[in-house]
């Protein structure tokens, strides 16, 4: 579940970043909710990937158990 919601995260901060950083605004779903800076979408994108990478060990050390 952490690598779907991560993932999630990633994209929003990745389209979030991109968006107000070389075109006129903000994309995703945040955009509309929030105005958010560039630093903060960034910011989002990182903690997404974390919580991405940390769901993928995660499955791994599971499936290493079993």
């Amino acid at each position: 579940m952490r690598g779907i919601i991560g993932f999630i995260a990633m994209l929003q901060g990745a389209l979030g970043f991109i968006g107000k950083t070389f075109f006129d605004g903000a994309w995703g779903l945040l955009a509309h909710l929030f105005d958010l800076p560039s630093v903060a979408y960034l910011g989002l994108f990182l903690a997404g990937a974390a919580l991405a990478v940390w769901g993928d060990v995660d499955k791994k050390r599971k499936a290493e158990r079993a």
